[in-house]
């Protein structure tokens, strides 16, 4: 096993022997053999004993921590020391005005274009012809990227894009038990964007693994400014990504798999936030995203059949060898519909 979510809220980990035991009120709910784990994410309120964590770091598990609607909280940094010489290229290409915005303009292109050709073909596929007009204006607005030399106005693009693609979501939805007014998040208001904030830091934590395993500081992008806590690389490179994670809440949601009473709604004067995904529907969602992540995809470069998971680490090397060689170009992933 690769991957282990933990999400029973008040659980604890236990190792005994070469085994982790998930247990709960002094019961066994699960029982892991540790062999082979390569990344631990616990959800909500879990905790661990001193021996788990000495197990975690001896075996260098990637440990992330969530809170219950899927926000990251933080990270098991394990030593990274035998990287130097490709963050250093990170630090030199990234501190260079023009370089960081070419890294910008191929990031916010590479988004805009994934979202320009999945509602061309949702507009085709559904015969909804504002699905197709959006599709142009977003092509219009990558088209001015080229003009820019502002990485600010970038950045600007970058959000005026995502607005008009979120201005159309709920035409993509086929279900009418959910509706989508926004994108709004921290925290989110609504099912969908609940599944849509959850979804996308799993994507994040995936790149945050896959720029680390290639040697590179996810704090430092070219994109999102660093601030404390942000780790700004891995927000620049999820980018490409994103489309995946609504693609996914998107056949969840027109298949029927989700449910109105899969979640908690509170009103304003209640505490806690305003809509949580209950514990079946995490299990399963992590389950669907799991799934995903397994299944092969080409490999735009290379024309060969990959795990998506493992392309995305491909990714990431191939971003942090870009760093190194400034004649190199560096191709984001393209969504194939």
């Amino acid at each position: 096993m690769e991957s282990l979510y933990v999400i029973e809220p008040g659980s604890y980990l236990r190792k005994d022997g070469n085994c982790l035991k998930i247990v709960k009120d002094r019961s066994v709910l699960t029982e892991i053999a540790a062999g082979g784990l390569e990344r631990l994410t616990l959800v909500g309120r879990t905790s661990f004993s001193g021996a788990v964590l000495d197990f975690l770091i001896k075996n260098r598990i990637d440990t992330v921590f969530l809170t219950p609607t899927g926000r990251f909280r933080a990270r098991l940094l394990l030593d990274e020391a035998g990287h130097v010489q490709r963050r250093r290229d990170q630090y030199v290409s990234l501190a260079e005005e023009q370089f960081a915005l070419q890294a910008a303009r191929v990031i916010v292109r590479a988004k805009l274009e994934n979202h320009c050709r999945y509602l061309r073909e949702k507009g085709r596929r559904y015969k909804i012809e504002v699905l197709g007009k959006a599709a142009l204006q977003i092509r219009a607005v990558s088209q001015q990227l080229e003009r820019v030399s502002d990485l600010n106005i970038i950045r600007g693009l970058e959000g005026y894009g995502a607005r008009l693609y979120f201005s159309v979501f709920n035409l993509l939805i086929r279900n009418a038990d959910f509706e989508f007014k926004g994108r709004n998040r921290r925290p989110p208001r609504d099912p969908v964007n609940a599944l849509l904030s959850f979804v996308y830091t799993m994507l994040t934590n995936e790149v945050i693994s896959a720029v680390s395993s290639a040697g590179l500081d996810p704090y430092l992008g070219a994109l999102h400014e660093p601030a404390p806590g942000r780790p700004s690389l891995a927000c620049d490179l999820v980018e490409e990504w994103r489309i995946i994670g609504d693609r996914l809440v998107l056949a969840l949601l027109n298949r029927k798999v989700i449910h109105p009473s899969d979640f908690i709604r509170r009103s304003r004067g209640q505490s806690g936030r305003p809509v949580e995904m209950k514990p079946a529907i995490t299990r399963a969602l992590i389950s669907s995203y799991e799934r995903q992540m397994q299944t092969r995809v080409k490999d735009s470069a290379t024309g060969e059949k990959i795990v998506l998971r493992w392309l995305l680490h491909r990714q990431a090397g191939r971003f942090g060898k870009w760093l190194g060689d400034r004649k190199a170009v560096y191709h984001p992933f393209s969504v194939s519909v």
